[in-house]
């Protein structure tokens, strides 16, 4: 099963349009992305309905943020992405009958459900501000080694 990372490239994406000077087209996030402009639209629209970024048309234009990062939490990002699966699938159903994979799938089904509510209360807590100032701090090490060295 593949994975889905449309939370973690819009989270991304997000941080490079906070730190970029104007507008990002959408060939520009798609080359940083490795994927196909249309992708980055389609990405891009539940974030665009929500009010988070827009789109700027014409020359020069592109996607810009519309919401302060400290004000958009992980939440609001992974419900505007369509709320993608946080688990990759653990559940079985080679044999519905069994009664030893019920007991397994009805163990596993309750820990995901759990896990899945507390990292959802997580997000909730951190901003995509968060984020990006941890990404200033690994740059400016970053920096500062080159610099040193």
């Amino acid at each position: 099963m593949r994975t889905d990372s449309r939370l973690s490239r819009m989270l991304h994406v997000l941080i490079h349009m906070d730190r970029h000077d104007g507008p990002l087209t959408s060939e520009t996030i798609a080359q940083m992305l490795r994927t196909h402009a249309v992708v980055v639209r389609r990405m891009l629209a539940g974030l665009r309905d929500q009010g988070y970024v827009r789109s700027e048309k014409g020359h020069g234009g592109g996607w810009v943020l519309a919401e302060d990062l400290d004000k958009l939490t992980l939440l609001d990002v992974y419900r505007a992405v369509g709320e993608p699966p946080l688990f990759s699938e653990l559940l079985t159903d080679d044999d519905p009958q069994c009664l030893v994979e019920q007991a397994v799938n009805a163990g596993l089904s309750k820990a995901m459900q759990e896990a899945e509510t507390a990292l959802l209360a997580r997000f909730g807590e951190l901003t995509v501000g968060a984020l990006a100032r941890d990404f200033d701090e690994r740059f400016a090490r970053v920096k500062q080694g080159e610099q040193g060295g």
